[in-house]
């Protein structure tokens, strides 16, 4: 993993840090698993604009990922690392055994011609996923399941991983990237190691035009709205603002949503970091 600075010898690219893709092995995708993927430009079955500052961006096709990694005990070679433009972080390109291709989400450190497999009896390797009952205390994982056979909901973005903490009775204790700590199911699978391109948080666009490929228009700052728009705007030249909230009044900093009565949090233990 590698960010390059370019030189700055346009205003665009005074400022930009892009990604090295040394990890990247092939600019083809496996065509049997592209789907088309049609933008909404914000807008619901009614043509009406439901999320703003949506629009536009270059085109692309939906890499169907596989969540569940249900083929159990079938092992499977590493094929290729790929680029995904609709995640953060990269896929990898699974050849199975009996010739059915599946990409998975790739982890730090996995290589091409390695072999990864799933389900109970897995060894605890890189790549490999396997139940929580089963994986040793203190592993770095990712890619985790909430429920069993649900597929992976939890830490699938760059550089994300959980640490399993303990185990007691039917459940295993779980520390999130958030810093939760929560109790899973010990029959949730989940993948070992840290999910990869863990350097793209260093990445600088550069320009705005580079934002707008990616399909995100230009955001009006609540305090320049007037007072009718939002409930920071109005007031006389700098003078307007107030405590930050949301469109709707919702204050934004400290101002807990989170229901109290919510049936999961007799799971978590302990509370994300403010």
């Amino acid at each position: 993993m590698s960010v390059r600075k370019l030189k700055p010898i346009t205003p665009g690219q005074r400022f930009r840090v892009v990604n090295g893709f040394d990890a990247i092995t092939t600019d083809k995708p496996e065509k049997s698993l592209l789907v088309p993927n049609k933008r909404s430009g914000g807008r619901n079955s009614q043509g009406k604009m439901t999320m703003r500052y949506i629009g536009g961006g270059h085109k692309k096709r939906y890499r169907i990922i596989d969540f569940k990694r249900n083929k159990h005990g079938i092992p499977a070679t590493v094929a290729s690392i790929e680029y995904d433009p609709n995640r953060t972080a990269f896929i990898a390109l699974l050849n199975y055994q009996d010739g059915e291709k599946r990409y998975i989400i790739a982890q730090n450190g996995l290589q091409v011609g390695q072999n990864v497999v799933s389900g109970e009896g897995a060894a605890p390797e890189i790549g490999n996923t396997m139940p929580l009952g089963q994986i040793p205390l203190g592993t770095i994982i990712s890619c985790i399941e909430l429920h069993p056979g649900q597929g992976a909901v939890i830490a699938r973005s760059a550089g994300a991983f959980a640490q399993l903490m303990a185990r007691d009775g039917k459940y295993a204790t779980v520390k999130l990237p958030s810093g939760e700590s929560r109790m899973i199911l010990v029959t949730c699978a989940a993948t070992i190691g840290v999910v990869s391109n863990s350097d793209h948080q260093l990445l600088v666009s550069g320009k705005a035009g580079r934002s707008r490929w990616l399909g995100r228009r230009p955001r009006t700052r609540p305090v320049v709205m007037n007072p009718v728009d939002h409930p920071m705007g109005g007031g006389e030249g700098k003078s307007s603002g107030g405590h930050p909230r949301s469109r709707n009044g919702i204050p934004a900093k400290g101002f807990r949503t989170c229901s109290k009565t919510k049936a999961s949090n007799k799971y978590i233990i302990e509370r994300r970091k403010k």
